[in-house]
């Protein structure tokens, strides 16, 4: 990114955790019951999450002063107290299989914290949420809107974002209110149906999320590497266990012809738009004023209760591994508000550099 500049510290099981964000303007007056109300979608509950339940109390300790940025470095601190740390001890040198546990022995020698995936965990994304909401402060005062839904669990799938703008904006407007976001309630049972049996069969599953924007201008974004896909991507694929990102129709676009794939241009009211939108609003990497659409991958949770075939890292040989401890059988319902922030961080960075940071006042 250009302008908003992000960086993460502290470990899941260490003292805190915690963001520090450079680039917003001075005078950003911050809703700390918004960032609460966040925070509170990314948080553990009930038999389809983990039993680690953290109070994810935003401390704003750098930057803030009488409510609002002094546009210095902004440091917002959350707080572990929920650890329970022995539960990793014995399988230590033992890396759970799709786990960043060998990745990070490797790169930092064995003097990471290994203590509930330390750095690498999903637990560094509640940070992120505190920065987004932020972000989507900025947006919303300027009339622009993102929301997420699960578009799909297992092989259960919820419908698709509608095409038409004013029925979006409805259904992002109703999804915010809902702690297991789907459009339609009765696939969101199914759904939640899904992940408890997983849970029970001490095993995890993974889906698809599908995210928009809406109030976009046309004209955000550069062409090839700040290209509004390029900045997207980056932060998305920065999330633990996102695994793909496609705008638009995505991979959708390998089975179709020119013919069908292209939005043609039309005119309403005076005003130029495309009469589908299969680009997912965006040409050359930038915006043409239609919403943005995206699509994002989230694999099942790697820490699973059956056995699994790994190794002692430190003798080579081979091990069989059955985690205990506290873990998700799915994440994807708690991802969805890490995906609406990092897209907040990225749209507010595209169009500082647009507009400059005042801009964001």
């Amino acid at each position: 990114m250009n302008t908003i500049k992000i960086n993460l510290f502290g470990e899941s099981h260490g003292e805190a955790i915690g963001v520090l964000i450079d680039g917003l303007a001075p005078g950003i007056k911050i809703d700390l019951d918004f960032m609460r109300a966040q925070l509170d979608k990314r948080r553990a509950k009930g038999a389809i999450s983990t039993p680690r339940h953290e109070a994810d109390e935003p401390e704003l300790i750098s930057g803030f002063f009488n409510g609002h940025t002094t546009g210095t470095p902004l440091c917002i601190m959350i707080r572990n107290s929920a650890q329970h740390s022995g539960d990793y001890a014995a399988t230590k040198d033992i890396p759970r299989p799709a786990h960043a546990d060998y990745s990070a022995e490797k790169k930092y020698l064995g003097y990471q914290d290994y203590r509930g995936g330390g750095h690498f965990s999903g637990r560094l994304t509640a940070p992120l949420v505190a920065a987004g909401a932020i972000c989507m402060q900025i947006l919303a005062s300027k009339g622009i809107h993102i929301g997420s839904h699960i578009l799909q669990v297992a092989n259960i799938n919820d419908q698709a974002f509608s095409d038409d703008v004013s029925t979006l904006a409805a259904e992002i407007a109703a999804l915010d209110k809902l702690y297991f976001p789907v459009l339609n309630e009765a696939t969101g049972v199914a759904m939640v149906a899904a992940i408890e049996e997983a849970a029970k069969a001490q095993d995890s599953v993974g889906g698809i999320i599908e995210s928009a924007v809406i109030g976009l201008p046309a004209g955000i974004g550069e062409p090839f590497f700040d290209s509004v896909e390029s900045v997207l991507a980056k932060l998305l694929f920065s999330v633990p266990a996102v695994k793909g990102v496609e705008f638009g129709l995505g991979f959708g676009f390998a089975g179709l012809k020119g013919s069908e794939a292209n939005d043609p241009f039309i005119a309403e009211a005076g005003e130029i738009r495309t009469a589908t939108n299969n680009n997912g609003g965006l040409n050359g990497g930038i915006t043409n004023g239609m919403p943005l659409k995206l699509r994002t991958v989230i694999k099942p949770t790697p820490s699973i209760g059956q056995p699994q075939q790994s190794v002692n890292m430190k003798t080579a040989e081979p091990v069989q591994l059955s985690i205990k401890g506290r873990h998700d059988p799915a994440i994807i319902h708690r991802a969805r508000v890490v995906q609406d922030s990092m897209i907040a961080i990225g749209i507010v960075d595209l169009m500082t550099a647009r507009f400059g940071y005042l801009w964001q006042l």
